[in-house]
């Protein structure tokens, strides 16, 4: 009889562990994995904030990691969430390359891969990609150069990209060029510090087509998306620039983090009479420098509406449903369908707009740093 009582308790025993650690497992379970570059930079704060509201008034629980800009963290991140039991992985690689190992194991375990922002190269283990018009941020940014300076010859351009490590980036710089070559060609614009893109003068480069080509003009200019390189590189440019490549400058400057460094370069050198310089992110610092006449413009990428559109098509793959894409972007191992939100471009007399329709606060704006 004893024998059996314990029997009996010991079943009892395993029965109640089983029913803890199945609800443990429940409660480590999250519908959808996020993976954002760095918390250093304001722009992925907000848009974590912005997943965390879009996904969870639509039903779904997630978990935002942050890679710290090293991709080892990056893959030990996404190997944590696969522990999870994800469904879905939204991931905004540090490094294009480097991010295939991570997004192959997503594929292994059965889990959906959504690039987010930032296409990841050279693997099939892509399923969509979500992402502003980045053609289309590079074009917004070099118009607004030509049109802060029509009617003017000979003026001194500095031109800077993103991370080479960054497909973006390509992209970024393909569209501003696709404006700025014939201005260049033109005699509106003398370029002053990237001699090796002087014989595509005059010529379009394809992101795709011409990488290898963009690969090396990037890596002369290349700000690494970080302030203190941006800030050393537009340094080194006015110590080797002439008088006459001074005076009244454009500069092309690939974000809104870059821009604040490179117009704080420009701005200490007495032989830089006044500088039009471009952005993006609508950053709330470089929206107080915008006010404050120390950059020009910024590409406003209302990350927002980027995360509700990567919230309807997570919505979709959880339902087992085929997202709508409307263009497809060629990742060096397959093309990716892809769904793009429009942005809009940010100056002064545009950001009074947005204040006074509540789209920005004042009071964050003037207490940005």
């Amino acid at each position: 009889m004893k024998k059996i009582l314990a029997l009996i308790l010991s079943l009892a025993m395993l029965t109640a562990m089983a029913m803890s650690l199945a609800s443990c497992a429940e409660e480590e379970s999250v519908d959808v994995g996020i993976v954002l570059p760095t918390k250093e930079e304001p722009r992925w704060l907000q848009d974590e904030t912005s997943f965390k509201e879009a996904l969870d008034k639509a039903g779904f629980t997630s978990e935002v990691l942050f890679s710290q800009g090293k991709s080892d963290v990056e893959l030990s991140n996404v190997e944590a969430l696969l522990e999870k039991n994800i469904k879905v992985l939204v991931i905004c690689a540090q490094d294009a390359t480097a991010a295939g190992a991570a997004v192959n194991k997503a594929q292994a375990a059965g889990v959906k891969v959504v690039c987010y922002d930032r296409l990841i190269t050279g693997t099939e283990a892509v399923d969509y990609y979500v992402t502003f018009n980045s053609f289309s941020v590079g074009v917004a940014q070099g118009q607004y150069l030509i049109d802060a300076y029509k009617d003017k010859t000979g003026v001194p351009l500095y031109i800077y990209s993103g991370a080479v490590t960054d497909n973006n980036a390509f992209i970024f710089f393909a569209g501003a060029w696709s404006v700025l070559n014939k201005a260049v060609a033109d005699g509106q614009f003398v370029i002053q510090n990237c001699p090796d893109i002087a014989e595509y003068v005059g010529k379009e480069l394809d992101p795709e087509k011409d990488h290898e080509v963009l690969a090396n003009i990037l890596g002369k200019i290349t700000t690494n998306w970080d302030f203190a390189t941006a800030k050393t590189l537009a340094e080194a440019n006015l110590v080797d620039a002439d008088a006459a490549a001074k005076g009244d400058v454009a500069i092309l400057a690939p974000n809104d983090g870059t821009a604040r460094a490179i117009a704080d370069a420009f701005s200490a050198d007495a032989a830089v009479t006044s500088y039009v310089i471009t952005g993006q992110d609508a950053e709330m610092a470089s929206l107080k420098y915008i006010q404050d006449g120390k950059q020009s413009m910024t590409v406003w990428k209302d990350t927002a509406t980027l995360a509700t559109s990567t919230c309807d098509l997570v919505n979709a793959l959880l339902k087992d449903e085929t997202p709508k894409a409307v263009a497809t972007y060629n990742n060096q191992a397959k093309d990716v369908p892809s769904t793009e939100v429009a942005v809009t471009v940010v100056d002064k007399d545009k950001l009074a707009e947005l204040i006074a329709a509540g789209t920005f606060e004042q009071a964050k704006i003037d207490s940005a740093k």
